[in-house]
């Protein structure tokens, strides 16, 4: 996110899943610049399979940076 910053300046914020809950990810976010961080959790009341709001946004990113074989093997 600290080249993302130089590149984008107006990207502000960020999705994270719900595994990133908690300060740590804050507390970088914050080192770095003014983020605004939402996380995305499942529900707990969900049951199967439920599309959760802007996981393909994640999900999507995800794609991007494994489809570059560089990446992945590095």
């Amino acid at each position: 996110l600290r080249e993302i910053i130089h590149r984008f300046p107006w990207l502000r914020h960020v999705f994270a899943d719900g595994g990133y809950a908690g300060d740590k990810l804050r507390e970088a976010l914050r080192r770095i610049g003014k983020w605004t961080v939402e996380i995305v959790k499942r529900s707990d009341v969900a049951k199967g399979f439920v599309v959760l709001p802007r996981r393909w946004v994640v999900e999507r990113t995800l794609a991007w940076l494994n489809r570059n074989r560089r990446l992945a093997k590095d």
